[in-house]
Parts: structure tokens; sequence; C-alpha cells
């Protein structure tokens, strides 16, 4: 959350790869704003990395019907908190805050900005992957649900939400 409590970047984590996916949540009407965003974000991915969606109890998933309507996601929600219980997304923020202080006006921000921000964290090598980065991991993994038969597409998350206004 940003200055005021009224921008935030929206940060989500591919539990495998441990991938981040980034992006300033528009302002507006939270909840709408931030259906379309995730429906424009995941939609991109193949299904098999998309099949679940866990988040906080924040106001702004109030559309989750919608959203796990529109990609076939199943949506489930923390216990009041709970931050244990998405700790990679938790660790994500940690990462993000490396370029964007905890309070700053969020919405002055340009999509490339975050883009290049979680492009620099997925390319870090991690213990947790065998020395691996979440990019090659997320390629693989994208790779090979595209060979299984599923649904494909050349663009990634962050790709399609930094080419959106």
């Amino acid at each position: 959350m940003g200055k005021g409590n009224k921008s935030a970047i929206v940060t989500l984590v591919e539990r495998s790869s441990r991938f981040l996916i980034a992006f300033v949540l528009r302002p507006g009407n939270r909840s709408d704003n931030m259906r379309d965003q995730l429906i424009q974000a995941l939609g991109v991915m193949p299904a098999t990395l998309r099949r679940t969606l866990t988040w906080d109890r924040g106001s702004e998933m109030a559309e989750h019907a919608e959203v796990a309507a529109a990609l076939g996601t199943l949506v489930y929600f923390c216990d009041p908190a709970s931050p244990w219980q998405h700790a990679s997304d938790e660790n994500a923020n940690g990462s993000l805050r490396q370029y964007f202080r905890k309070g700053d006006d969020l919405s002055t921000l340009e999509p490339a900005d975050v883009l290049f921000a979680a492009e620099e964290i997925n390319s870090r090598p991690r213990a947790v992957l065998d020395w691996s980065s979440a990019t090659a991991r997320f390629a693989a993994h994208h790779t090979a649900a595209a060979t299984r038969g599923r649904r494909s597409s050349r663009s990634t998350p962050a790709a399609a939400l930094a080419t959106s206004g």
C-alpha cells in the first residue's frame, strides 16, 4: 500500500517457480480495477499455472467470483492476521521495497518502473530454486504446459500489464 492507502502495487507469486507478477493498481474503484487487472495479468498464463489464487482479506478482492469465473481459477482467502499463509508474496513485497519504499505515493509510478523491478527480482538466482532464477523456472513451467497442449501465449503476465493502459 502506498501513501495514505490510496495507491498500491499488486503482487502475485507463482508458487512453484517463485515468479513475481507486479503491477500498480489503477486509481478508481479498487475491486473493479483489481478484477480487470488480475484477469488481464493471469489470462496470458497457461491454465495449469493459475489453478488457484490465495489472497489476503482485502476489500479489493470483492469481485473474486468474477475473477474465478473468467479464469477458471479457484480463489482462496487467508485467515485474518496470518501472513505465513502467503509467505512467498510477503517475501516478494519485501524485495519490492528495495525499489519502492513503504508509504511512497505509488500512483505516480509508470508500469515500466514496476515491470523493471519485477524483472530484476525474477532474474536473481535463488537457493530455494537450486540457484536458478524465477524467470528460468517459470519459462520451463510455461513451456511444459504448452507442450502438454494447454493454452499458451508468447506474452508474460507482467508484459501484458506493462503494455496496457
